[in-house]
């Protein structure tokens, strides 16, 4: 047998076409072609103008058949496909080395795509949890570990070379460079591996959600052309924003001087949902306009309320990955609960949804709507003490401690001495150290609208990580930035010529709500892109996996009618003024 590896190397591209052509005749089925050799012969290795060099040595190939796969994101399936995996080194970097991974569908499966996806948290990628997605719609999909040493390895791991010490490169690559490096090798990885006439087209998308939603977004305003279609879902845009912001609760209670019970907080959000799931016309057990629920609710309708919760052992919602803590604070034991909704407990809520403003009165940041869960206001309770404290969150406490204050610990030790002004300063901080990495905020996307690109954006309104709100500011940012000229009415159908945005009634974070579970959630948004980019089918709603089967695009709001029996999307200024924040406790735009 010829050995492949030693080819590889001295490749002109007639000799790679010629072999390619030999040994796709030969490779018939899914068997026959998932194998080392056939993988090493159609490794991406043209010059791409990335500066890597791919070790031929490092390619692995599994098969796998009769996979069954399912996830809120893709509908329930059923794939085979053969999984490829190499390495490669950025040029002129010593110890450098990057793996991807590409899940490759039967070629009776094959439709001319390549699709990424992404991670969560601070992770790159979200495994064989997102992966499958790709093969579903006939494309090559891939993953990265973003050179952080294997995928399962996250960014916080190699954020520091030492105490005080950034890693850039690692920094960098988690970024932005990595996921544009995977998508540029995939695409092509796809043509060569089904042998694409370079006259047919090769369609590129991307699917993520939270963190991978950031790096959807990282690269639309980077590389224009890398994708035709993206799905991006509640992303972590304005990071240091974001991620200090996750230490807002703990600084409201303290500010106020009481830390009320995790069930006091229950209780006024379970109130809550029940007022206000009728204000959309149709009694579900969903908050679908949580905008009239913020122009109409008074918090302080609860006070009184009687609650209770049974003593627990503590835990996170679905187990205790690191994640998860990051994402759920207040997991410890916690005692039985029992007594009523008191004015001081309203008065935390109130201005928690409210949102964080510095000692002029001056917005810093906004916060869920109403009808989420209070997840950042989430206390802890002290056996010692015998009262409830601040749980300071992973989330915030990580981004102070280890990308602002460059040290090797997972949180801050307390919140004393920490006001709304400190975690303004601290925002600040970030973005400037950030701004060209991680904040990815950059508002004019003209270039890929003009490149044809199509990107869908969704998010859950009652998210209670990644408010709702953020992901609507983006949105008037990006429209005032290109549009501000024009009506507002032209300024929307100019933005729907390529970005559109839905809000998911009840959602949570990245799916379904346990505590408004009819809301659903869309699973087919990425055959929805696709439709869009190669037909021009543009969605005037969006499909809904849910008893709300439709989603309505921003800035239209779901109104039933007819006793909940007639649906329409609707606009009204109030409710669209009401979604609208100038964050003016910072000197300079925030996008």
């Amino acid at each position: 047998m010829v050995d492949w590896y030693d080819l590889l190397p001295f490749n002109t591209s007639h000799f790679a076409s010629s072999l390619t052509q030999g040994l796709w005749k030969a490779a018939a089925s899914l068997t026959e072609y998932c194998t080392v050799d056939y993988a090493a012969s159609v490794l991406p290795i043209q010059n791409l103008g990335l500066g890597i060099t791919i070790d031929p040595s490092s390619v692995s190939a599994a098969l796998t058949t009769n996979k069954s796969v399912s996830s809120q994101w893709f509908e329930d399936a059923v794939i085979d496909y053969c999984n490829v995996t190499f390495a490669y080194s950025h040029d002129g970097i010593a110890s450098d080395v990057v793996h991807v991974s590409y899940l490759v569908p039967p070629p009776d499966k094959f439709t001319n795509r390549y699709v990424s996806t992404g991670g969560g948290g601070l992770a790159i990628n979200s495994g064989s949890s997102s992966s499958p997605t790709g093969v579903i719609v006939g494309a090559v999909s891939g993953i990265t570990d973003g050179g952080f040493g294997n995928f399962n390895t996250q960014y916080d791991s190699v954020f520091l070379l030492a105490k005080g010490t950034v890693n850039w490169q690692a920094t960098y690559m988690f970024g932005y460079q990595a996921h544009h490096e995977l998508a540029t090798l995939g695409k092509q990885f796809a043509r060569n591996f089904f042998n694409v006439s370079q006259d047919d087209k090769v369609y590129s998308y991307y699917q993520g959600c939270s963190e991978g939603g950031r790096e959807g977004w990282s690269q639309i305003q980077r590389f224009a052309d890398q994708f035709d279609g993206l799905v991006t879902g509640a992303p972590a845009f304005r990071f240091s924003q974001l991620q200090t912001n996750h230490l807002s609760g703990g600084v409201i209670e303290q500010a106020i001087g009481y830390y009320p019970p995790p069930c006091e907080l229950e209780k006024i959000k379970n109130l809550t949902i029940a007022a206000c799931d009728g204000m959309d016309g149709k009694t579900d057990g969903v908050v679908s306009r949580s905008d009239l629920c913020k122009l109409n609710f008074d918090y302080k309708s609860t006070i009184g309320q009687p609650y209770y919760c049974a003593a627990s052992n503590g835990g996170v919602p679905g187990g205790s990955s690191r994640l998860l803590r990051r994402q759920f604070p207040g997991a410890g034991p916690t005692p039985e609960q029992n007594g009523t909704v008191t004015a001081e407990g309203v008065a935390v809520a109130s201005a928690f949804t409210n949102g964080l403003l510095d000692s002029k009165g001056r917005r810093i940041y906004l916060n869920p709507q109403p009808g989420a869960a209070f997840a950042d206001a989430t206390t802890l309770y002290n056996e010692d003490a015998g009262a409830w404290e601040p749980s300071v969150s992973g989330l915030g406490g990580e981004w102070v401690a280890r990308y602002l204050n460059l040290e090797d610990k997972s949180n801050i030790d307390s919140l004393e001495n920490v006001t709304a002004d400190t975690l303004r300063d601290w925002m600040a901080l970030g973005m400037q150290k950030y701004y060209d990495s991680l904040q990815t905020t950059w508002p004019d996307l003209d270039p890929f609208k003009s490149a044809g690109g199509k990107v869908i954006h969704v998010h859950g309104e009652a998210d209670s990580s990644i408010p709702a709100g953020s992901s609507v500011h983006y949105y008037e940012s990006v429209r005032n930035t290109m549009y501000g000229d024009l009506g507002y009415g032209e300024s929307i159908a100019a933005m729907d010529e390529f970005y559109r945005l839905y809000l998911v009634p009840g959602g949570s974070h990245c799916g379904s709500n346990q505590d408004q579970p009819a809301g659903g959630w869309p699973a087919t948004t990425l055959q929805t892109v696709i439709e869009w980019a190669e037909k021009g089918i543009a969605p005037s709603a969006l499909d809904n996996a849910g008893d709300i089967d439709t989603l309505c695009k921003w800035p239209l709001r779901p109104l039933w009618s007819g006793n909940g029996t007639a649906f329409d999307c609707v606009s009204d200024d109030a409710s669209t003024e009401s979604w609208i924040y100038t964050f003016d406790a910072f000197k300079y735009p925030v996008y």
